[in-house]
């Protein structure tokens, strides 16, 4: 999924212990996913279900009195604030998310209750011209957030575990790799969330086409296709008045689905975040 960003060779340190090694183990899952060229729900909701099995391994090792007294002896080095710092953007960017998953969810619906008038008036329109105007922001502000999270991904290593306890850096670098594949996680979530929209549609004639060209006339297999990338073809495609309604009341409810699942994701993996970093907050805290 996020081969297109980078694969990492997972290597941690503390071999030896239960913990790290479900860690590892968890790493290389995603390493596996990562690998798939999907850009689906169903992939990116998957992505996300491994990253809740990776931060409930890192609550135990937080949470291994070893670990503990380690990173208290280290409060004060510059890699535990990169890491108290990279948790705050980290939450952010997921509330980021689950915030545009409530607003499509909205606009999805809209564009349902319309459907089901299909009538050709002001109102349908509208419902039409507010969620391509939406889609085109989420893919401007998509891009945005990729490359944040790109030059996150670049300084989580950027101060030097010199000299340091074993211990200390073997805890350090498994964090680096657990923050490190969250926020590929996300570039692939918002990866998929800006699927292109078309720039050339009016205002009727995405009104038109909607409601009186429809939309190819063969429905293909859909289960490797971007949903969101399907509901935009199905505004702008050409067929009967009825095979359209069809059509494009079958890709949103799809697509409603498949932001149910995010949202339930994304929920998770927000609660995760919180943890962790309540955490380390407490840890070097003593």
């Amino acid at each position: 999924m996020a081969a297109k960003y980078h694969v990492r060779s997972i290597s941690l340190p503390s071999r030896s212990h239960p913990t790290t090694l479900r860690i590892e183990d968890e790493l290389n899952r995603l390493k596996t996913w990562e690998a798939s060229p999907l850009s689906t729900s169903e992939s990116i909701c998957a992505g996300l279900s491994g990253l809740e099995d990776l931060y409930q391994c890192m609550d135990d090792l937080l949470n291994l009195a070893s670990t503990q007294q380690v990173l208290s002896q280290h409060q004060h080095e510059k890699c535990i604030d990169e890491l108290l710092d990279g948790s705050v953007r980290l939450l952010d960017i997921c509330s980021i998310a689950r915030d545009y998953m409530f607003q499509l969810k909205e606009r999805v619906h809209a564009l349902q209750s319309a459907l089901r008038r299909r009538k050709r008036d002001s109102s349908i329109e509208n419902d039409i011209i507010n969620y391509t105007c939406f889609r085109k922001e989420m893919k401007k502000q998509g891009k945005k957030l990729i490359t944040e999270l790109k030059q996150m991904d670049n300084k989580l290593g950027a101060s030097p575990l010199l000299d340091q306890d074993h211990h200390f850096s073997a805890v350090i670098r498994v964090l680096r790799e657990v923050n490190a594949m969250n926020t590929s996680i996300f570039q692939s979530l918002f990866s998929f969330l800006s699927a292109l929209v078309s720039s050339k549609q009016t205002r009727w004639s995405l009104v038109s086409k909607l409601m009186h060209k429809g939309v190819i006339s063969c429905e293909e297999k859909q289960e490797n296709v971007n949903e969101l990338e399907s509901v935009d073809a199905a505004l702008c495609r050409h067929t009967s008045d009825v095979e359209k309604m069809q059509t494009a009341h079958k890709r949103l409810v799809a697509l409603e689905s498949s932001i149910e699942g995010l949202e339930n994701r994304l929920e998770c993996v927000f609660r995760h975040l919180i943890k962790a970093r309540t955490s380390l907050l407490n840890i070097v805290s003593q």
